[in-house]
Parts: C-alpha cells; sequence; structure tokens
C-alpha cells in the first residue's frame, strides 16, 4: 500500500471540499489501530459530510474501500477506517472537545509539502 499517495489523495479530497486544519499524523511507532491518522473538520454537518463522501470517493478512484464508516448520519465527527489509514472528520464543536491533536501529540506530525 503506498501511503504517501493515499494520504495525498486523502488530504486533496478534504481540501477540495474545504476542511480545515487538516493534520497528518503518523502513529504507526506509538499505536497498532492504524499507521496514519488523517484529521479535519468542516463548520456544518452538509460540509462534513460532503468532505467524508470525497474521501471515500476520490480513494475508491485509486482502489481503496473503506473497511467501516462510523458516524455519518450525525456528522458530529466521521470516523473511516481504510486500514493503515483512519481519517477523522469533525465539525468544529466536537474536534475541540475530543481533541485527538491533543490526545496523539506523541505523533509525528507530517507536513503534506513532504510527501
Amino acid at each position: 500500500m503506498d501511503f504517501n499517495k493515499i494520504i495525498k489523495t486523502t488530504y486533496d479530497a478534504i481540501d477540495d471540499k474545504k476542511g480545515e486544519r487538516i493534520n497528518i499524523l503518523n502513529i504507526s511507532d506509538i499505536s497498532v489501530i492504524a499507521d496514519y491518522f488523517v484529521i479535519a473538520n468542516g463548520n456544518n454537518q452538509n460540509q462534513v459530510q460532503a468532505i467524508a463522501d470525497n474521501v471515500v470517493e476520490k480513494l475508491h478512484n485509486i482502489g481503496v474501500e473503506p473497511i467501516q464508516t462510523e458516524g455519518y448520519n450525525t456528522a458530529n465527527w466521521i470516523l473511516m477506517d481504510f486500514g493503515g489509514l483512519v481519517v477523522h472528520i469533525f465539525n468544529k464543536e466536537d474536534r475541540l472537545f475530543y481533541d485527538l491533536d491533543r490526545i496523539w501529540q506523541d505523533a509525528k506530525l507530517i507536513n503534506i509539502e513532504d510527501l
């Protein structure tokens, strides 16, 4: 699995729908649940769902399918599991509340330009 291509595609799909504060975390050294997290947020339910839809569509186009998706209907926090990559799309309030960026602060923050 070419994670650089998958992460870049994910980033671009989120950015296309004006997702905010897109963080890419390499968690491979500190967790067994995945190798990477991508965390972002939208401003409302429709935007959060549109971001999630675009991520699924763009990754499908390169042959990557979600194993599981949670939270789509409420769109407060949509979690999409793609195996080695887990994508978290929040609304603003829930992103602040759950603060995954702080919880996973020991992860290596990846700059999209480095991929």
